[in-house]
Parts: C-alpha cells; structure tokens; sequence
C-alpha cells in the first residue's frame, strides 16, 4: 500500500475552499421577507404610535445585521386603501430616504431589517401597507424582489358623549333619556346608571345599548336625580350626564296656553270697546250737524212793487207786490176782485173748488214742480205770503 501525505499547501487550499462556499454569488440569491407570526394585522390607538416590523434574508446566506458590499438596496413602502390610489409613504433608494410625514425606518439604511415606524397616528392611516425590498449587484443585474403586506386599523377612544332629554319629566309621563358619542372606532356601547345617593344601574329592555337610549315610563317625584352615561370601546371611555327633575304642576304648555288665551281674549274686547265708541260716536254727528257758529238765512223784507226770493237761491215763493189790481172796468161797489199773483201768470194754478162765505186762499206752485217738503229739506226757508181779506187790506 503506498500512502500519500498531504502538504501544508492542499490543507491551506481546501481552508480556502470551504470559507469561500459559506458565500453565495449575487447570481444565487433568493430575497425572503419576514413578518413575526400573528403579527399581519395591527392595531394602534390614534393620537400613538405603531410599528410594522419586518426584515429579509438572501437565500443560501446567513443571517448578517448589514448587507454584503455588492448588495444595492431599494425599499419602498406603500398604503393602499379602498376606493383610493396607491400611496408612497417611504422610499429608500441609492442612499437617499424620503417619506410622508410622522414616516420612518426603525433603523439606519443599510440594514436588513426595514421595519416602518408610524408616529401621531390619525384614523385615515388606516390600510394595507404594503412592503418593497429590491437587491442588484454594482451593475445592476442579478435583481432579487420580494414583498410583504401588513394591515393596520387605528382605532378611535369614544368622544365626549351629548346627553339629552326627550319628553316632558312630569308625574305620570314617559320620558327618554339619549345619549350619542359624534366620533368612535369601533362604534361605542353605551350604559345608563343613576348616580349615588340613589344609585342605579340600567338593562335592557329599558335601556338600548347600541342607541344609547333609556326609556323611563310613569314618571314618579322618586325618580329625580342625576343620570349618568358612559360610551366606550375597546380602547377607552368617555362620559356625560344630566339632571332629570320630575314636576308636579301643569304642564308649561297648558300655562303657556292659559296665558295666550288670555291675552287674546283682552285683545278681542278691547277690539270691541273701541268699536262700540266709534259708532256711538258716527250716530251722534248727525244731530250736531247745526253748529254754533252757523249764520241763520236771513229774511229779505217784502218790498212792494218787486219779487221775493230766498237767500239761498232757492224760489221759496213769488208774489206780486201789486196783489190786487183795481179793474178796468167800472167798479162794483163792496165788491173788490183778486189780481192773479205773478206766479199765477207765469204758470196757471189749478182751479180748487169754492166754499160759500169763503175765499180761497192762493197756493204758490213751487219752482219746478217740486214739493214744499223736499223744498223744506233742502234748506228753503218758508215765507208768509200776504193774503187780502174781503175788505181789501193785507192780512
């Protein structure tokens, strides 16, 4: 048998050999990211701070805290949400690191481990973020990619609460007592209690946990006191309270009522007291029609040998100055005959019928026919008309 030695160069080369195979050329890497188990989908509260933790490893090649000097390093991180385009919040390439606002990497580029830091958190940063790692030699080639998507939900404390009082607290009546949180994520459960010193804690059915609504039905003078409501979530509380103090006298809108109807009903009589004075005061004028200060028509004097007529104008009556007229033929002794009045020549008056031992007495027509009464209303004033006795003087 012929044994062979080995020289201290073949040891010094199979060393080199085997250091040189723990290393793999870019042209073999396979890019992994990874995610801690059950942490996929996150949850934060607003107003704090999250971080989506993940990391990658090259197939083939140990674990190491910075990357190989041939490894070129891209990352890229993106929100997706429903209804909404793809929004870049952070990108590290070349060196160079840009980023939204409140946006970061926990650590210092290069490194294997590219977990996104998100600070001041709000209820719109709520999405699928999702995770970009590209790795290429100096030229450029023998490109590795992989990518990771994480969910995260921003949850949102139940605001302060609005507490309010639906109904009339009288005795005897049924009344609700709301209450309504404006903002919370997920939506808030909602419990009524009566505070000390008679406390009181309510359940359904009177008391709707979803609605924040507590029914309170035949109100008694009992159940006054301070009631209190608390919204929370998940994540916190918030509360709010009133005062419910049941009466015993009427209610406001029968006073109210009371006191409408009453100031109607003043209204309405004084309408009517006003009324009555102005009729009462319409059917006096009339009377007083006649003033003070009023001229009386005067009273022409009869003036012989000329006509007569009213001071307003108005034909009152006509006479002739000259009433009796001697006749041209001889006269009759003791008889003496009437001269017809002027009024009798203008216009013949109608023959009246003739009484024994009597004479008739002349009628004065009036002007235009119309009649004494109308004449007297308006405003003639009558005028005695000399008439002859039988002796033949004025009477």
């Amino acid at each position: 048998m012929v044994s062979l030695s080995r020289s201290p160069a073949t040891d010094l080369l199979r060393f080199l050999l085997l250091g040189l195979s723990t290393l793999v050329s870019p042209s073999r890497a396979q890019l992994e990211l990874h995610v801690p188990p059950g942490l996929t989908q996150l949850k934060a509260v607003e107003g704090a701070e999250v971080v989506l933790p993940v990391w990658y490893t090259l197939q083939g090649q140990a674990s190491l805290a910075r990357p190989q000097p041939w490894e070129l390093l891209t990352v890229m991180w993106f929100l997706e949400q429903k209804g909404k385009d793809l929004n870049q919040v952070l990108a590290y390439i070349s060196g160079i690191t840009s980023s939204k606002p409140g946006v970061s990497l926990v650590y210092s580029m290069p490194s294997h481990n590219v977990s996104l830091r998100l600070q001041d958190l709000r209820e719109k940063d709520s999405g699928s973020y999702r995770c970009s790692v590209n790795v290429q030699d100096h030229q450029g080639i023998n490109m590795s990619h992989s990518s990771k998507t994480l969910e995260l939900s921003v949850l949102v404390p139940p605001a302060p609460p609005s507490c309010r009082l639906l109904g009339v607290p009288r005795v005897g009546n049924n009344v609700t007592l709301s209450c309504q949180s404006p903002r919370s994520k997920p939506a808030a459960q909602y419990q009524w209690l009566r505070a000390p010193p008679s406390s009181q804690v309510f359940f359904a059915p009177v008391l709707d946990a979803i609605r924040g609504s507590l029914r309170l039905t035949n109100l008694s003078s009992s159940m006054s006191g301070v009631y209190i409501c608390m919204a929370q979530n998940e994540v916190g509380s918030a509360r709010c309270n009133m005062t419910l103090k049941v009466s015993t006298g009427p209610e406001p809108a029968v006073v109210a009522g009371a006191v409408v109807g009453t100031l109607v009903g003043l209204g309405l009589l004084a309408g009517l007291v006003l009324l009555y004075h102005r009729r009462s005061k319409a059917l006096e004028e009339p009377a007083n029609d006649i003033k003070e200060d009023a001229v009386a028509p005067r009273t022409l004097p009869w003036p012989k040998g000329s006509d007569t007529i009213s001071k307003n104008g108005t034909l009152s009556s006509v006479t002739s100055a000259r009433a009796l007229r001697q006749p041209r033929g001889p006269p009759t002794p003791d008889v003496l005959t009437p001269t017809p009045s002027l009024s009798s020549q203008v216009r013949s008056s109608p023959k009246l019928p003739r009484t024994d031992g009597a004479h008739p007495q002349p009628t004065s027509p009036s002007p235009g026919g119309v009649s004494s009464s109308a004449l007297s209303r308006m405003g003639a004033v009558p005028i005695m008309v000399p008439a002859q006795n039988q002796a033949g003087s004025l009477v």
